[in-house]
């Protein structure tokens, strides 16, 4: 930790549109005057843009305007001016093709609102899926002060005396409804049962787990990730959280003071302890590639390999967040990370302070929910890095969501091209599979489908579910609903929709996994695969207007966070040129 505060006071930024008395600044002042504010609220105060990502078509986000009066509250009490801005809100429960596809989109809008306005400072008020890596990546571009405060997740639901976690028993009931283990009226009625509160996943989803790095990445204040969105001290954070960044501006504590390489390694380290979602992996390698941090997923495998998963949620677990968060919620995890060795206790945070600062004291109330290592869920719990010659630059898998007897299995390829030809064949009984086969799906990455979809975690076919089969080894160049789990092995690079050797596998082709040994191989000839290769063509459809343009021409493979080739490492100033 050395970072030095800057001294104060000092001329902000905001201060090129709203301080002095030329005809510039006048015009500035007074459009915003129009909203009733007076005139002492331009006197060089740091002006904090809330930068908001609500949205009624973004559910997990839909209470987030409460959250921002909060904030504003805070800041108000801190000395500045807060201005709320909404910003593009990528939600992952209705946007099409996939929230994905805009991630990048949204990330570079923000930067934009963030670099062209008057703001020396921001709270990014994120919660569903994308929102937080995508303002985290905006954030990071234009290196200005910022301080992340989640949605928090909804209440557990329940359905007939069962735990009902969103997202995970959606897949649970849609299977057993296709085994004739469910019936339709009985999954309708568990539906009210899913998303009984405002909130975003109540699972350590892609959600929850990019909350926990947001926090681990020590962007958010200690605490903030596992407050139920419902619970009064949620708004506590909120407001805490807005007088926080005046303070951070004062000091101008940026991005990329706290956004460290030691930082990165915590937040990986933490997704392996909290059981988090494999999206996580594409994330921070995107938010990492912004700051300028060199990160890899090879810093993925050697920080998380030996990480016990010690937080029994679903999907891998038994509990919910609000059981996390009633239990010490993520400070108790860093806390044993901390005393396992494997956190750098130094690291800076927003606050101000080292997180060991923040975290040392923290206790647990509940060892059912946040179990001591001897009775973690897997001691390796970190995201597996798979390599061979059908993942030359790599791919991902889960092992605490993973059936164990499948982590080695050799397996007779059953292809399916795309996502079209997956739904048009999967529920057929003639199908050519077995509970012994290796389920294969192409051209569902960043560039296939496009935008990378979570659509690995394929269903499986009818006739297998029915003799109480519940898990098969899948592969697929896509990504899987942090929510989801199974033995599913996601990101494969290259992708098939730039000819890499997943574009050549063959139903009936064998394929080995061997997740210990961190192998996955086709069990083809050098030769072949060349052969193969050199008869690929590239499949057709490539959009030829607009943004869709823009992300199929310069999006880049899973293997680095599938960021736009012109964004990765572009930070620079956050000054805006005047116009007037």
């Amino acid at each position: 930790m050395s970072f030095k505060p800057a001294d104060w006071p000092r001329r902000l930024r905001s201060q090129e549109w709203f301080g002095g008395t030329g005809r510039d600044q006048i015009y500035h002042r007074g459009w915003m005057k129009n909203q009733g504010l007076p005139h002492d609220l331009f006197d060089g105060r740091p002006v904090i843009g809330i930068l908001n990502t609500w949205s009624e078509l973004t559910p997990c986000n839909a209470h987030l305007r409460d959250l921002a009066e909060r904030v504003k509250h805070g800041i108000y009490e801190a000395g500045g001016l807060p201005v709320e801005v909404p910003v593009f809100s990528a939600s992952e429960s209705s946007f099409r093709p996939t929230a994905m596809m805009f991630r990048n989109l949204a990330s570079l809008a923000v930067e934009e609102a963030m670099r062209g306005q008057p703001m020396d400072g921001v709270v990014l008020l994120v919660g569903c899926d994308k929102t937080t890596p995508s303002l985290l990546m905006g954030a990071a571009s234009t290196d200005m002060p910022s301080i992340v405060v989640t949605g928090g997740p909804m209440l557990n639901g329940y359905f007939r005396g069962e735990r009902v976690g969103s997202g995970t028993h959606l897949w649970k009931f849609s299977e057993a409804v296709k085994a004739g283990e469910m019936t339709a009226d009985d999954f309708l009625e568990a539906e009210g049962s899913m998303s009984r509160s405002p909130g975003s996943c109540n699972t350590m989803g892609t959600a929850s787990s990019m909350a926990s790095m947001a926090e681990a990445l020590s962007m958010a204040l200690s605490g903030n990730a596992a407050i139920p969105a419902v619970d009064s001290r949620r708004r506590v954070m909120a407001q805490i959280s807005g007088r926080r960044i005046v303070q951070m501006v004062k000091d101008d504590l940026k991005p990329s003071d706290v956004m460290t390489k030691q930082a990165f390694e915590n937040a990986i380290r933490t997704n392996g302890a909290i059981g988090g979602s494999t999206n996580a992996v594409v994330h921070l390698l995107a938010i990492a590639g912004r700051v300028g941090v060199d990160l890899t997923l090879d810093d993925w495998d050697r920080c998380g390999r030996d990480v016990a998963t010690i937080v029994n949620l679903m999907p891998s677990g038994k509990y919910l967040m609000e059981e996390f968060f009633y239990a010490g919620g993520l400070p108790v995890v860093l806390k044993r990370l901390g005393e396992a060795g494997l956190l750098h206790k130094d690291a800076l945070t927003v606050s101000g302070e080292p997180i060991w600062e923040q975290v040392r004291d923290a206790m647990n109330h509940n060892e059912q929910v946040i179990l001591p290592v001897e009775k973690a869920l897997t001691q390796q719990g970190g995201i597996a890095v798979l390599r061979g010659n059908l993942a030359p630059k790599g791919a991902v898998i889960k092992p605490s969501a993973a059936s164990p007897h499948l982590l080695k299995h050799r397996g007779r390829a059953v292809v399916f091209e795309d996502i079209d030809d997956y739904k048009a064949r999967i529920n057929d009984d003639a199908l050519d599979v077995d509970e012994t086969c290796v389920l294969v799906l192409k051209n569902c990455g960043p560039k296939g489908y496009p935008g990378m979809a979570e659509v690995g975690n394929m269903g499986l076919p009818p006739k297998i579910l029915k003799k109480g089969i519940t898990d098969m080894v899948r592969i697929s160049d896509a990504r899987m609903s942090g929510t989801a789990y199974g033995t599913v092995i996601l990101h494969t690079s290259p992708e098939a929709a730039t000819g890499g050797p997943l574009a050549v596998v063959r139903s009936g082709d064998m394929i080995d996994l061997d997740v210990a040994a961190r192998r996955l191989h086709l069990d083809i000839s050098d030769a072949d695969l060349a052969e193969r290769l050199s008869h690929w063509t590239a499949p057709a459809g490539e959009s030829d207007s607009g943004y869709a343009w823009l992300h199929q021409t310069h999006v880049q493979g899973a293997d680095t966070g599938a960021d736009l080739d012109f964004l990765r490492g572009c930070r620079g100033s956050a000054v805006g040129r005047d116009s007037h």
